[in-house]
């Protein structure tokens, strides 16, 4: 279910992203296709709250500094450790591809750290990016540490849509590619959400956090280069997993 509010709050913010300078309110409504009096009431809201304020008179609204504050304040709470940072490093470096963790955000897994390729083509990713969570490697990686209960649980909530001919759109059909994940030693991808796409993903264990470490790239150069992305990352998530005692 999708809270409009919620959801409008979240798509400003990824308009100032985009826009990276101040907009009036007119501006907000024309470019994001919203009412004016829907647009008055949450620019208004947001900047008696603080969340936005006009760097010059009636120069238009820009997220203030408390947005930045309370990120930080989120961010050192929960880190990704240095390690991990590394480790997306360091498997990019040896696959030559663009490598991402991966964690659970409701139906989706959301990108917490990217390493790019250095390739012209290749995966373009960023910190914060989401796809949904049965229909890429890097989710049911994720999908694969949770009990059968808690899928289950989770696919109930997913509406299942078929990006390509070969995403699973069923819960059996995720069930299926998990088993024969677990069979194989690693999650694979072949073009299920992104054409032209192929990933390997493994758990990556943190902890109590269920994350998952993806490597993503064209089909031309990955697809047939998976089993040995996959040793590569197993290699490399081993000497991971043994820096952190095995947590």
């Amino acid at each position: 279910m999708l809270v409009k509010q919620a959801a409008n709050v979240v798509e400003l913010m990824e308009y100032f992203a985009r826009r990276k300078r101040p907009a009036t309110m007119a501006e907000i409504s024309d470019d994001l296709g919203w009412p004016r009096s829907s647009t008055f009431n949450l620019v208004g809201t947001l900047a008696e709250k603080g969340w936005l304020y006009e760097p010059r008179a009636r120069g238009g609204y820009y997220p203030s500094p408390r947005w930045l504050a309370l990120a930080r304040i989120v961010s050192d709470a929960e880190p990704l450790p240095e390690a991990a940072h590394a480790l997306v490093a360091r498997v990019a470096e040896e696959t030559g591809e663009t490598t991402a963790i991966g964690a659970l955000a409701g139906t989706s897994a959301i990108f917490l750290a990217v390493a790019e390729s250095r390739h012209p083509v290749r995966y373009f990713a960023e910190v914060g990016d989401r796809v949904p969570v049965y229909a890429a490697s890097v989710g049911r990686a994720i999908l694969a540490q949770l009990s059968a209960q808690e899928r289950q649980a989770l696919y109930r909530r997913i509406s299942f849509e078929a990006f390509s001919g070969t995403t699973p759109v069923s819960a059996q059909a995720v069930e299926a590619e998990i088993a024969a994940a677990v069979e194989r030693g690693y999650h694979q991808s072949s073009s299920e959400f992104v054409p032209d796409l192929a990933g390997v993903a493994l758990p990556l264990p943190l902890g109590e956090r269920r994350l998952s470490i993806v490597v993503a790239g064209p089909t031309s150069r990955c697809l047939e280069r998976r089993p040995l992305t996959a040793r590569l990352m197993q290699e490399a998530v081993a000497s991971f997993t043994k820096a952190f005692g095995g947590s």
